[in-house]
Formats: C-alpha cells, sequence, structure tokens
C-alpha cells in the first residue's frame, strides 16, 4: 500500500515538475533553460529533478510530450483543419518551445539520441490521425481528391516544422496564415475561390 501511495506522489511530483518546466521553456528558450532553473521553479535540487527523469535530454523529451498532451486536449476539436491552424498560431506565444522542439528534432535524426523514438512515435501517431481525417475530408468534398492523403500530410507536416524553423529567424511570419495558405490548394477548385 505505501509503494502505491509513494508512486501517486512521485506521478504528481512529475507533472509538477512539467508544469514549471513547460513555463521555463516557453518563456527563456531551451537553450536559456537550465536544469537548476527549472529545478528551481519546481521547488526541487538538480539532483532532485534529475531523479524524476534521468538526464536532461530526457527531461527535454518528456516536456515535448507534455506539450503534445495539453495541445491535443486544447485544441482537438470536430474541424481537425482549424484545430491544426490553432496548433500553429498558439507556437508563437511559445517561442521557447519551439525552438526546444525544432533543435530536438534536428538532433534526434541519430538513432541513439535519447529524442529519437519519441520522434518517430510522434510523427507516426500524428500523421497516422491526421491521414484519417485527410481522407474523410476528401470523400466530404472539403479536399481535392486527386491528391494522395499521405502525400498532403507529409507537406504540411514539413511546411509546418520549416515555417517554424523560419518564423525563429524572421518572427514576422505569420505561420498559421502561410499554412492557412496552402490549405486552400489543396480544396476542390470549385471552392478554392
Amino acid at each position: 500500500m505505501a509503494t502505491r501511495g509513494a508512486y501517486a506522489k512521485g506521478v504528481v511530483k512529475r507533472e509538477e515538475i512539467l508544469e514549471a518546466a513547460l513555463a521555463v521553456v516557453a518563456s527563456h528558450g531551451y537553450r536559456k533553460a537550465s536544469v537548476r532553473e527549472i529545478a528551481e521553479a519546481a521547488g526541487l535540487s538538480p539532483a532532485g529533478l534529475l531523479h524524476y527523469f534521468g538526464t536532461k535530454e530526457e527531461l527535454f523529451v518528456a516536456i515535448l510530450r507534455a506539450r503534445d498532451e495539453r495541445d491535443e486536449l486544447a485544441y482537438t476539436g470536430e474541424d481537425s483543419a482549424a484545430a491544426f491552424l490553432a496548433v500553429v498560431a498558439h507556437n508563437a506565444s511559445v517561442p521557447g518551445l519551439v525552438q526546444l522542439y525544432s533543435q530536438l528534432a534536428a538532433e534526434a535524426g541519430d538513432p541513439e539520441h535519447p529524442a529519437h523514438a519519441y520522434f518517430r512515435e510522434r510523427t507516426e501517431r500524428v500523421e497516422s490521425m491526421t491521414r484519417a481525417q485527410v481522407a474523410a475530408d476528401q470523400q466530404s468534398g472539403l479536399l481535392r481528391d486527386d491528391v494522395d492523403a499521405a502525400w498532403i500530410v507529409r507537406m504540411l507536416h514539413a511546411v509546418a516544422d520549416g515555417l517554424q524553423n523560419a518564423w525563429m529567424l524572421d518572427p514576422t511570419i505569420d505561420m498559421a496564415a502561410e499554412i492557412e495558405q496552402l490549405l486552400v490548394l489543396l480544396r476542390p477548385q470549385s471552392s478554392a475561390r
């Protein structure tokens, strides 16, 4: 019984740490968010923080997972295009998380990197859900049906990630507006105008 209580307390503490970490990284960025700063925000020592995550890299992967969970809860709705655009627009308000995502995505190309499995799983999960929605939108006439659904999803994913990189260099770029332009091109000819 004591073990279950200790486990539950550990889960709660881990969530508290992730909340603090999300806030620190969102406002200060990946490079400026130290383990010490995140630990202080969570009311722990750096060693105490790493007790819950193992390494700094594993902490950052957990931050991205937590960000994804929160985005899915906040922006999932009936209209998948609107939800996607809302997430893209929201990203402009959390530059540190965009920086963390982009940095770890680049590093995760190495199969030995702690974020490699996260990005593979995330890509498959997000693209699988999106493929189903794109196919449904094609059948209902909301999207062109002469373009492969899997291709559309890969291109939207690539464009969104690429726009994040461009936006970090030029924050005047409206990422959501750029994605919206692409979506216009994917509508059937009669409804694109």
